[in-house]
């Protein structure tokens, strides 16, 4: 037997592996897509979730203009750092709705004083069962609702300032 025939299994098993761990290491598409892209918001109905602002319901959402409708809570790290940006987002016109996900209306309130509040009307989740209807896996976490009420774009985890082009895009194509 030829010497290259006896290394030629492990030429075969350093391929293979190699293949893997390229495979592995790079995914064919690391996004992931909403189920609720598409559909129209699930009905809610507005409930407490800030002591000095107002609740909204999934109406609410409907009435002509695209909204952010961001999941949120006080206890929420990566919360704090997203408050600046979403700040920046209704700078720039956005319209933001926030759902304050197993929190009270008190510490809703403390965290908008501490940190900054570019919330319009806050409707609270005490038990996440909105969160769930949404599709929503964690706070923060972020829903672009064109004017008919319908969801359009999902964003998972905190919004980076580097993404705030790419959110107005959104929210444009959402009109």
């Amino acid at each position: 037997m030829s010497r290259w025939l006896r290394f030629a299994p492990l030429v075969i098993l350093v391929a293979v592996i190699a293949g893997l761990i390229w495979r592995l290491a790079t995914p064919v598409d690391s996004s992931v897509h909403s189920r609720m892209q598409g559909r129209p918001v699930p009905t809610f109905y507005p409930s407490v979730g800030a002591v000095h602002k107002p609740a909204f319901g999934s109406g609410e959402l409907a009435l002509g203009q695209p909204h952010i409708v961001n999941f949120f809570a006080s206890w929420c790290v990566p919360c704090i750092s997203e408050v600046k940006v979403l700040m920046d987002l209704k700078a720039r016109g956005a319209l933001i709705d926030g759902v304050a996900v197993r929190d009270r209306p008190e510490d809703v309130e403390d965290f908008l004083a501490r940190h900054g509040d570019p919330y319009g009307p806050i409707t609270g989740d005490p038990t996440s069962e909105l969160q769930i209807k949404f599709g929503s896996s964690g706070v923060p976490e972020s829903f672009i609702v064109d004017g008919r009420g319908v969801i359009r774009y999902q964003h998972i985890g905190p919004i980076e300032a580097s993404e705030v082009p790419a959110i107005l895009a959104k929210l444009e194509q959402a009109r």
